[in-house]
């Protein structure tokens, strides 16, 4: 069954082609400060905000976030949890992912079992998704114990992705990894876009307009962009990805 925020997701999808959605890690900023990004960003036009990020964070503090972020805006607030830790119930939604090419079962399924009748009591909505980890992999592909799938072997990204949507999964995420130094590139994004029927979710080395139209061109549904909002004129910077995205 689909819910609510994916009814959501994808009605914004078919009516602007590609989205925008904003990640805030808990773990790199303060509450104060993460009502203000969700704000600016709701501003400029982003879908919705995911809250996560690759190492642990205290959990009162995950749910001060997520509260003050949902104070502010009325857009969807979406958990991307690195482990069972990273839990809210103040949140709307949570991507219910599987590390697709982590060596730990623990990523594949384990922490999936474990977080499951959580997700179930606290009345989150969960939105499958297939995430797999590209390129250098930064921290996330540490901590999952991910294998990163080299730039330059898209049949290995394709063969991951398909496995994905054949096990049901409605989304399907290519992660380069936070802060990685150059994005996924476009005839990756293309490769396995042209061969899955389901949302492409494309993050991680995104720092410019040129760089999120490259891979909306190539096929990207979603993008997502986190670090920049850390940056000299974040605002600006986030402006002109979302609305290169919404007019390429």
């Amino acid at each position: 069954m689909v819910g609510s925020i994916e009814k959501y997701l994808l009605n914004k999808i078919e009516l602007e082609t590609s989205i925008h959605i904003t990640l805030v890690d808990p773990e790199k900023i303060t509450c104060e400060q993460a009502s203000k990004v969700a704000e600016n960003s709701c501003r400029s036009g982003t879908t919705a905000i995911m809250i996560g990020g690759s190492t642990f964070v205290a959990q009162d503090h995950l749910d001060s976030v997520v509260n003050a972020i949902k104070q502010t805006v009325e857009i969807p607030i979406i958990l991307f949890p690195n482990n069972i830790t990273g839990i809210s119930p103040k949140a709307d939604a949570i991507w219910f992912m599987s590390l697709l090419n982590s060596v730990d079962p623990y990523f594949l399924m384990g922490v999936q079992i474990l977080g499951a009748p959580l997700v179930r009591k606290l009345q989150l909505e969960p939105i499958s998704m297939g995430y797999i980890i590209v390129g250098e992999g930064g921290t996330a592909g540490i901590v999952g114990k991910a294998l990163p799938i080299p730039y330059n072997k898209p049949e290995l990204a394709i063969a991951h992705a398909l496995a994905g949507q054949y096990l049901g999964m409605h989304f399907i995420y290519l992660e380069g990894g936070s802060g990685t130094k150059s994005p996924v590139p476009p005839e990756v994004i293309r490769a396995v876009k042209s061969v899955i029927d389901v949302p492409l979710i494309v993050g991680g080395g995104i720092r410019d307009k040129t760089q999120a139209i490259a891979a909306v061109s190539a096929g990207a549904d979603i993008i997502v962009t986190g670090n920049i909002i850390e940056s000299i004129n974040a605002d600006q910077k986030m402006s002109e990805i979302i609305n290169g995205i919404k007019n390429k």
